[in-house]
């Protein structure tokens, strides 16, 4: 597996949190993971929530970011999917809505091995054809003396003008946060793209995968998944794209980040 690597602050070699860890005693240290699930959909048309899970079991990440996920609709066998995925890799998980579909709920999910210890449901401006909010929780881990917001995002997949506003949006909810943020999830948009030029203006970092592709995920040509991170000092990230073709539209995204708060 290819890997591509981000510094800030200082240069060193990654090769696992093991090894972050060991090279440098009091660093914060996550491997975090994000995938649009296509609510279990494959691009075998089958529902298969156990695959998804599967998938998510080979990135062994602390904070995964979900996109596209049902609670309870008829189309997805009336299955709450972040409580399924949470109890098959023993990890604490937590659900905010779009909006109501076929029965149920739809929207994205986090799952954490680290106790959560808050949860907040930013509502961003209306897309041009669904309601968006992003979910953000906040953990501390073992090794970090302040705590951790890793926020899960889907922003708008039609209209630059949108995804634009719920950007602004999302950048003015984060204003005060003193401590550090992971933005992980589907910008539906390219690096060069406005959106993500609003992040590095305001300070934040888009990890490196080499322009590695994340959509479709059969024949990827788009990378619109991404990992972006803010307020770790000496920072050190090693993010790459899992070459699964089959069991989302989206091949999922992993990374180890580390620095000091």
């Amino acid at each position: 597996m290819s890997r591509s690597f981000v510094v800030a602050g200082i240069l060193m070699g990654l090769a696992c949190p093991a090894v972050v860890a060991e090279q440098q005693p009091g660093r914060t240290t996550l491997r975090v993971a994000s995938y649009n699930i296509k609510h279990g959909r494959g691009m075998d048309g089958k529902v298969n929530v156990e695959r998804t899970g599967d998938v998510l079991a080979r990135m062994g990440a602390d904070l995964v970011a979900l996109q596209e996920v049902d609670k309870n609709c008829n189309r997805s066998g009336r299955q709450d999917i972040a409580a399924v995925l949470g109890k098959r890799l023993g990890m604490e998980h937590r659900f905010a809505s779009f909006m109501d579909f076929e029965g149920g709920q739809y929207g994205l999910a986090v799952l954490s091995k680290h106790p959560i210890q808050d949860v907040r449901r930013i509502v961003l401006p209306r897309g041009s054809m669904e309601p968006r909010a992003a979910l953000e929780v906040v953990v501390q881990p073992k090794d970090s003396p302040v705590p951790v917001s890793f926020v899960c995002l889907h922003l708008d997949w039609i209209e630059e003008s949108s995804r634009v506003t719920q950007m602004r949006a999302l950048l003015e909810a984060f204003k005060e946060t003193k401590h550090p943020v992971i933005l992980a999830g589907d910008f539906n948009c390219q690096r060069p793209a406005k959106p993500m030029r609003m992040l590095e203006e305001d300070g934040w970092t888009i990890l490196d995968k080499q322009g590695k592709k994340t959509f479709p995920s059969d024949e990827p040509r788009s990378e619109i998944d991404f990992f972006v991170v803010r307020g770790f000092k000496e920072l050190a990230a090693e993010s790459d794209v899992i070459d699964e073709p089959m069991a989302s539209d989206h091949r999922p995204i992993v990374a180890t980040i580390a620095g000091r708060p």
